[in-house]
């Protein structure tokens, strides 16, 4: 049971974090999202508020790293159909009114703490992409290359989609990651 109010409180800060950013996600809007009693907070999260929002930077991390799980073994394409699909699905489902729990920490906080956080998921993301990549047929250094551009495309298309209030920003950027991918494919297999 304790656990699970922990997980809701982290939950909910996360989903916080994606739709109002750093400043908007006080301790009060996570307890009126989740219904977790106030007694909870300090129970929970003895560091305060910079505890809490580490750990939903945390699962933000865990959670898209856990959903490209399923093209592991894949295709370098797949690889990169999978990921705009996570992020597309966060526009859409949110009528592109979220966006990416650990960029809104990284642009609004001055916490070093916070920002190592930030820094460790982008980090693994980046490892796990350039992994998967490499399993889909790229070069190691085509991978992490790949890897880092499709994380800084696809943070850049979110944001300019929730300003745009339309996945068309989003879209175009997907397509050319997507013509991006099949073009170092084709050189890999011409070569």
């Amino acid at each position: 049971m304790a656990g699970e109010v922990r997980k809701r409180m982290v939950d909910g800060a996360m989903a916080l974090l994606a739709r109002r950013g750093l400043q908007s996600t006080s301790f009060s809007e996570v307890l009126a999202a989740t219904g977790a009693p106030r007694g909870s907070l300090y129970h929970h999260f003895p560091g305060g508020k910079d505890q809490l929002i580490g750990a939903a930077v945390d699962q933000a991390g865990a959670v898209l790293t856990d959903a490209l799980e399923t093209v592991a073994g894949g295709t370098a394409e797949a690889v990169v159909e999978r990921f705009l699909a996570i992020w597309r699905i966060v526009l859409t489902r949110s009528q592109c009114e979220a966006g990416c729990a650990v960029l809104a920490v990284t642009v609004a906080s001055g916490s070093a703490e916070l920002l190592s956080h930030a820094t460790v998921v982008f980090r693994a993301w980046r490892s796990r992409l350039a992994d998967l990549l490499e399993q889909g047929g790229l070069s190691p250094a085509q991978a992490l290359r790949l890897a880092t551009v499709l994380i800084a495309s696809a943070e850049g298309a979110v944001v300019l989609s929730r300003a745009d209030k339309s996945l068309e920003p989003f879209e175009v950027v997907a397509q050319q990651l997507l013509e991006q991918v099949r073009a170092i494919d084709m050189r890999a297999t011409a070569g």
